[in-house]
């Protein structure tokens, strides 16, 4: 009950935005929005606050980054090995595979602050920095081999920006004025429910005409073998109750609803990509609970 509780105002949200996204006439141009503003000012808050304020403590802190990046390396590391086994059209596979190991940071935010406060809020901000250009430089490796101007993109990702300045506010011993802590506070706090709302808007169920192996396989990756790898890995590490549950708790995430974006403007599967966003999200909705059971 206690799993529940925690997830069910979040996945109310979702399906909040889809409800919203069928009854109303608002067009692609205001959810087009929308994101703009979220993903250029209120989320970038919402990371630098919560790391600005993080007590890093090396000893742990870097085996608990070393295991969420283990895991994503796994998930990047599946995708490629099943493209000989399974028939589905290069364009096709390729456009799925990023959507078996990205994943979606306003979910992992959203439930990260009902799970653990304003310290979980910092750890998994830490593994989305960490995990971002990891992430994009192998979904971009994986549909062209060929982005020239990928460090120069990662270079401007406002996410990467932010988690980067806060950490250097932490090292540096800075404390925030309570009036800029104020305003950071309540622009990420607006950042959580917008996005999860998105999100909601953003499913699609339809577009899927070939590859439903592939489909079955890469939620597998992404549901199940990456948090597998991610809780049997914190377990030898001795990790922390909080930064297993943190770190478990990233890696069952659902994937990026960006992974459609990056299909689409790199002239891949755009309909299918869109198909396997919302069935992971979809089936992530038993599969996280499991995980959260696991580690409680």
């Amino acid at each position: 009950m206690q799993v529940i509780s925690l997830l069910l105002p979040d996945f109310t949200l979702i399906l909040m935005g889809v409800i919203i996204y069928r009854i109303t006439n608002w067009g692609d141009a205001f959810w087009a929005g929308m994101e703009k503003m979220v993903y250029y000012l209120l989320f970038p808050a919402l990371l630098f606050y919560s790391t600005a304020r993080l007590q890093l403590h090396l000893e742990t802190t870097g085996k608990f980054l070393q295991v969420g990046v283990l895991a994503l390396l796994a998930g990047i590391a599946l995708t490629w090995i099943g493209k000989p086994f399974i028939k589905a059209s290069p364009m096709t596979y390729e456009s799925g595979m990023q959507t078996a190991f990205r994943f979606n940071s306003y979910i992992a935010l959203a439930l990260a602050s009902r799970l653990a406060g304003e310290e979980g809020v910092g750890l998994m901000a830490l593994l989305i920095g960490f995990g971002v250009p990891l992430c994009n430089m192998a979904a971009v490796h994986a549909l062209a081999h060929r982005s020239g101007n990928l460090l120069k993109e990662l270079g401007k990702n406002p996410l990467l920006i932010a988690t980067g300045t806060g950490l250097l506010f932490s090292i540096c011993g800075l404390t925030l004025p309570e009036v800029a802590g104020a305003v950071l506070s309540r622009l990420g706090s607006a950042s959580i429910a917008l996005g999860l709302l998105m999100v909601g808007a953003g499913l699609r169920l339809s577009g899927m005409r070939e590859g439903k192996l592939m489909s079955a396989y890469f939620t597998a990756i992404k549901l199940l073998a990456v948090p597998t790898v991610a809780y049997f890995l914190g377990r030898w590490m001795g990790l922390p109750e909080l930064q297993l549950q943190i770190v478990v708790l990233f890696c069952s995430l659902p994937t990026a609803s960006s992974c459609y974006i990056l299909a689409a403007r790199m002239g891949g599967n755009g309909p299918v990509t869109a198909f396997l966003i919302s069935l992971g999200t979809l089936m992530s909705a038993v599969t996280i609970p499991f995980w959260l059971t696991l580690v409680h």
